[in-house]
């Protein structure tokens, strides 16, 4: 029997759907404030939904909502470590991943994201694997999995004694060059995984820069204004190949945020899922222009959770508009999609187009 650790981020993600960047600190209380709930369990349910062979697996949980709770309705036999007060923090994390390693398991779950895995670097680094389910709001780091899903095909491979590792990055994103619009990830450590990579994402590359890209990207925003119908809502989701648009308007972008234009004019800025629902409320037309995470392809699910869905259902599939500059698009396989919600998922698999210049495109696969 194989022993393995499990620790959740309960507030992971919380952040996302209520438009904030992450809830390490003391955000996460201004993330309830404005009606955050929690996503780790629909992530855990998701998980070990997918566990094929439970006779040969034994989980040291942490306790209660880190952990335990989610376990209960199933058959998996576990063993709770550790102990945790109504409110948790990084020391809790950093600590029981601690005491499991003393404790003898083999490998490492955890769920959350980008700060959860610098928490768990900082305390285990290469000393045991990890796998890593997605439910952060950034996740730049390799060590997650594509979705919940994969993650539990890497845990069956590994129960089947594939124990090869290999090591990959713990990144987060550079504040100091985001304040200068561009957006690059920063090296912070390394982490231990099975090499099973077509399961786990790829890290995230930074913006692309120079003569070529730029022109590139000023072609598409030019394209795309061109192409704008009137009366009509368009939500434009994160990234400067996004901010090129705003930019060739001359109106402002939040880098990281999902603003929105109407008849070529800003009429929402760094908006949450709630200020994007008021305004499909309100508009018979709408739109979402979306570019994918360079180097991972997620067009939704990654750094952008505040288009939920809910709201991707309300806009349909047909009205999403996906584009991508020729450096970036030439790097991807596939682009990927991971919302949280498998039904929406399924909707936006398929091929669809990728506008990549001034009249041109490009046809991508979309993955789930």
């Amino acid at each position: 029997m194989i022993k393995l650790g499990l620790i959740v981020n309960p507030i992971a993600g919380m952040g996302g759907s209520v438009g904030l960047k992450g809830t390490d600190g003391d955000i996460i209380y201004k993330a309830l404030k404005m009606g955050a709930t929690s996503i780790a369990s629909q992530k855990l349910n998701q998980f070990l939904s997918n566990i094929k062979n439970e006779d040969n697996l034994f989980i040291t949980s942490a306790p209660g909502k880190m952990g335990a709770n989610y376990l209960k309705n199933f058959t998996i036999k576990y063993e709770i470590l550790g102990e945790i007060g109504d409110f948790t923090s990084a020391k809790d994390t950093k600590r029981i991943a601690t005491q499991m390693i003393e404790n003898g398991i083999e490998l490492l779950i955890f769920s959350g994201g980008d700060g959860t895995a610098r928490d768990i670097y900082d305390a285990i680094g290469l000393r045991k694997p990890v796998v890593a389910i997605p439910s952060g709001v950034k996740m730049l780091s390799p060590v997650f999995a594509l979705n919940p899903r994969a993650a539990a095909q890497i845990i069956n491979r590994f129960l089947e004694n594939f124990t090869e590792t290999v090591e990959r990055e713990v990144l987060d994103i550079d504040e100091d060059l985001v304040r200068k619009d561009i957006l690059k990830s920063k090296l912070y450590g390394y982490l231990k995984v099975p090499k099973i990579l077509n399961l786990f994402q790829s890290g995230k590359s930074g913006s692309r820069i120079g003569g070529l890209e730029e022109e590139n990207k000023r072609e598409i925003a030019q394209f795309m204004v061109k192409s704008m119908e009137d009366d009509t809502l368009y939500l434009l989701g994160p990234g400067t190949t996004i901010k090129a648009i705003t930019d060739y308007l001359k109106l402002p972008k939040t880098l990281l945020g999902v603003d929105a234009i109407y008849n070529k004019q800003i009429i929402g800025i760094d908006l949450n899922e709630q200020g994007i629902l008021n305004l499909l409320s309100k508009y018979e037309n709408k739109k979402i222009i979306i570019t994918p995470i360079g180097g991972q392809g997620f067009i939704f699910g990654r750094g952008n959770k505040q288009i939920t869905p809910k709201i991707l259902k309300l806009v349909g599939h047909k009205n999403i508009l996906i584009i991508a500059s020729k450096g970036k698009i030439s790097e991807l396989e596939c682009l990927r999609v991971d919302t949280g919600d498998i039904e929406t998922d399924e909707l936006l698999k398929g091929l669809n187009r990728v506008i990549i210049g001034y009249k041109e495109e490009q046809i991508v696969q979309i993955k789930a």
